[in-house]
């Protein structure tokens, strides 16, 4: 596998969540900076999301937020960013992100977690890019997504490759070792472009 230089990492705003959550989140961002990775965000302050972004910077991390107008006028973006992009559009948001990013791991999150999990999977499965994804299910969170996939597969809706598109990590020392582990190509076909 090439060298990773920036992740994005996907995961909620919420602080109304359990401690091995936030530490979690603490851990990823910690451990990307340590090991010279970029952290590519959201661009908030609060929750999983501040935490990681926080704990990447005080490593010495560089860390760069995007973050729509609409979100960014309720003043919840982050202000000690290596960067901090203000975009016009969410759409705008996960563009960027993608477009800066080698590879992805999704934390635990809500609605908005799962609206980017589902979509960069969607675009693997697509072949629109060729990037790793860890979903970190830490704590069994993310289980009843895994096992909705599961039965995706099993009623006939979904044909996929689980290993080629997307590893699981309960840990998250093993989410440095899955994206270590994972593929330079998930799929024999050269992917397209976005």
């Amino acid at each position: 596998m090439k060298s990773l230089s920036s992740v994005c990492v996907y995961c909620g705003a919420s602080s109304r969540v359990a401690d091995v959550h936030k530490e979690a989140a603490h851990a990823l961002g910690d451990g990307l900076a340590r090991r010279g990775i970029r952290m590519v965000y959201g661009g908030g302050r609060v929750g999983l999301m501040g935490i990681a972004a926080d704990a990447a910077i005080a490593a010495g991390g560089e860390v760069v937020g995007i973050i729509p107008e609409h979100i960014q006028s309720a003043e919840i973006e982050h202000t000690g960013l290596t960067e901090l992009h203000v975009v016009d559009s969410m759409h705008t948001r996960k563009r960027m992100m993608v477009e800066r990013s080698d590879a992805f791991v999704i934390l635990p999150g809500g609605l908005g977690t799962l609206d980017e999990a589902f979509e960069i999977l969607t675009w693997k499965q697509l072949q629109l890019h060729d990037k790793p994804i860890v979903i970190a299910d830490v704590d069994g969170y993310w289980r009843p997504l895994l096992g909705l996939i599961d039965h995706m597969v099993a009623q006939g809706f979904a044909r996929i490759d689980r290993s080629a598109l997307y590893r699981v990590a309960d840990q998250i020392d093993g989410v440095f070792q899955a994206l270590g582990a994972m593929p330079d190509a998930a799929h024999p076909d050269q992917p397209r472009k976005m």
